[in-house]
């Protein structure tokens, strides 16, 4: 049986066992054995226990809970109201006003969350009824929600970053640094939108309220000053080489729970509360990280990846039309799997592809990135229209129709990064100079 052959069978065993509900980690073991016991000679007992051993303690992992705790943290406190309220003030004069609340205040959130849906659901639950109650258009309301949560993918720290860097041995570090101007690119696309929609329908949007004067608009703000400090020192540090992203997690939490304390609303509850939803969270992206790992191994055994890079070399793609057909792919992937488990699942069998055409595995982690937040706004499965259909009740095909063109304007960043790579790398390159 071909190599070819040998994935696609594989592949089927996986989708099937997905299909019928088990679990993502249990589905890629029982597909790593299925690849060992039946197409390679290795001892399969003595190759998952030393994968799992091996795997089971990991010094960069340890960012991932953190990270995830600092989130669930400021998630419980006051962060949300003083958003809107810190925010609004300097919004007044801007074309599209208020509604960029959405997208600065989901690229606030997106860099002490790490989260899409956690940013979808808390700014979310905060601008929605504000800004129907202004008379914003709905379908820019629910669209600038849905799109700009996805830049919790992005924008560091991202957790799905470090499972992708853990699961391919890169730098965190690099791949948070790297992370930071195509996030900003995304703010800048947005916000344009939102513009040139206020521009092309003025008559859409409510009259232009009374502004504040300079110094009521800094009062407004200073909640917000605290959680910027929180951001610029969490990420200052892990550019200027000070803490690695483990020991620049750690002080977040630390200082994430010091400024939920201080605004008020925090208590030992909130905090239970916020330790239990992260180590939830935690355990399932700890098991399928450790499913992924035995795959990997499995699939060295077998050699199916270096047989498939070959094959695939056979036709002469371009790096070019790879990047192409890999887009349509983790699109339709993405369709039906959440985005740490599209990473996990494809990053053993599609590196070897992508390093045989020269791409570099930095940069491929932001591009794999961006191409999973298209999908976190596709339907069926875009975790990001489930969250505002539970938080609004519009039907999710509204939902889905609103967000339509953000998913373009991703597609148009992914684009932009793949043209001009240095929008990438410019970072990562400087921080090693």
């Amino acid at each position: 049986m071909s190599d070819p052959a040998i994935f696609l069978l594989l592949l089927g065993l996986l989708l099937s066992l997905l299909a019928m509900g088990v679990w993502v980690a249990i589905s890629l073991t029982i597909m790593a054995l299925a690849a060992l016991v039946f197409f390679s000679n290795a001892p399969q007992g003595l190759v998952l226990a030393t994968t799992l051993w091996g795997h089971s303690h990991s010094w960069p992992l340890a960012a991932l809970p953190l990270f995830i705790l600092m989130g669930e943290i400021l998630l419980r406190s006051r962060l949300s109201q003083d958003m809107f309220s810190g925010l609004a003030p300097w919004l007044g004069r801007v074309p599209g006003r208020l509604l960029h609340v959405n997208v600065l205040g989901c690229a606030i959130f997106a860099a002490v969350s790490g989260s899409s849906a956690a940013t979808a659901a808390t700014i979310g639950r905060m601008s929605v009824p504000e800004l129907t109650k202004r008379g914003y258009p709905e379908h820019l309301i629910l669209g600038t929600l849905a799109g700009s949560a996805t830049l919790g993918l992005l924008i560091p720290p991202s957790i799905i970053l470090i499972v992708y860097g853990v699961a391919t041995e890169q730098s965190i570090a690099r791949l948070f640094v790297a992370g930071i101007l195509p996030g900003i690119m995304l703010v800048s696309l947005f916000a344009g939108y939102v513009m040139f929609s206020a521009w092309r329908n003025p008559s859409d949007f409510p009259a232009e309220e009374i502004t504040l004067p300079f110094r009521a608009k800094l009062r407004a703000s200073r909640r917000l000053i605290p959680v910027l400090l929180l951001i610029g020192g969490v990420i200052g540090t892990i550019y200027t080489g000070v803490a690695s992203p483990t020991d620049a997690a750690a002080v977040g939490v630390v200082l994430a729970t010091i400024l939920a304390l201080s605004s008020g609303g925090f208590g030992w509850e909130q905090f239970k509360e916020a330790l239990m939803s992260s180590t939830r969270t935690s355990c399932m992206i700890a098991f399928i990280l450790l499913g992924a790992a035995f795959l990997a191994i499995s699939m060295g055994f077998t050699g199916i990846p270096r047989h498939l890079a070959e094959w695939i070399a056979t036709f002469n793609l371009s790096p070019y039309a790879l990047l192409a057909v890999l887009t349509v792919f983790f699109i339709v992937l993405g369709c039906f799997l959440d985005g740490i488990s599209v990473v996990v699942l494809t990053t053993s069998i599609i590196l070897p592809m992508v390093e045989a055409v020269g791409i570099d595995p930095l940069w491929f982690g932001i591009y794999l990135v961006l191409v999973v937040e298209m999908s976190q706004i596709t339907p069926p499965v875009g975790f990001n229209l489930f969250v505002i259909q539970g938080l609004t009740g519009i039907n999710i095909l509204r939902v889905a129709r609103a967000a339509l063109p953000f998913f373009f304007l991703l597609l148009f960043g992914t684009l932009l990064i793949t043209i001009f790579p240095q929008i990438v790398t410019f970072l990562p390159d400087a921080m090693n100079n």
